[in-house]
């Protein structure tokens, strides 16, 4: 790694009419696309995602009236406009949106299509393992925990997996021989034993 030092993450905590924009599957898989492969254009974005060029545009201008997404000017010329993310990092409470019962929707459709994603890449990894070597497929892996604890702890615990992740990435360079981007997923859910408390 070098010496340079980089910047803070742009962060942004979620708030209703984002929360809203963000609840359609495609507008999901722009932004994080913006944010893994970094600043796109609309042709570019529905290669990637296997759309069309008119839906994609549409769409990142429904993410950026929210101030999710951004054009680059100085890129952009002609009809080819470049977008990236606003923001590096997103976050919410689920509490936040407990007054809104339409934001708290989107949330809660948000937060299963999260899911939906994380299976399908799990699913591409396993039909794909074999072609890694075995260092990596050391390295990747899954794990659970399971443990009795009150909610603040809760919160704390989840709080200090967050910081090392983020110190991780900050102290991440992609020019190392090797590197590969890969996903982390931190999430905590009660055990609900036949789906009862």
């Amino acid at each position: 790694m070098g010496d340079v030092q980089k910047p803070a993450p742009r962060r942004v905590r979620i708030d209703h009419r984002q929360v809203r924009a963000l609840a359609h599957p495609l507008r999901n898989r722009l932004l994080g696309a913006l944010r893994v492969k970094g600043a796109a254009t609309a042709t570019t974005l529905a290669e990637l995602l296997d759309t069309n060029t008119g839906a994609t545009s549409y769409h990142l201008r429904q993410l950026a009236e929210v101030g999710l997404v951004v054009e680059e000017t100085d890129r952009s010329a002609g009809r080819q406009r470049w977008w990236r993310a606003a923001h590096d990092v997103s976050s919410f409470e689920s509490t936040d949106f407990d007054d809104d019962p339409d934001a708290r929707a989107a949330i809660e459709w948000i937060q299963a299509d999260q899911v939906r994603l994380f299976v399908e890449h799990a699913e591409r990894w396993f039909a794909v393992r074999d072609q890694w070597s075995p260092q990596w497929r050391e390295a990747f892996g899954m794990s659970d925990v399971f443990m009795t604890i009150p909610a603040d702890r809760l919160k704390e615990l989840q709080a200090e997996l967050l910081q090392i992740l983020e110190r991780y990435h900050a102290e991440a360079d992609p020019e190392v021989p090797d590197a590969e981007q890969v996903q982390i997923v931190l999430a905590s859910h009660p055990l609900l034993m036949g789906g009862k408390r």
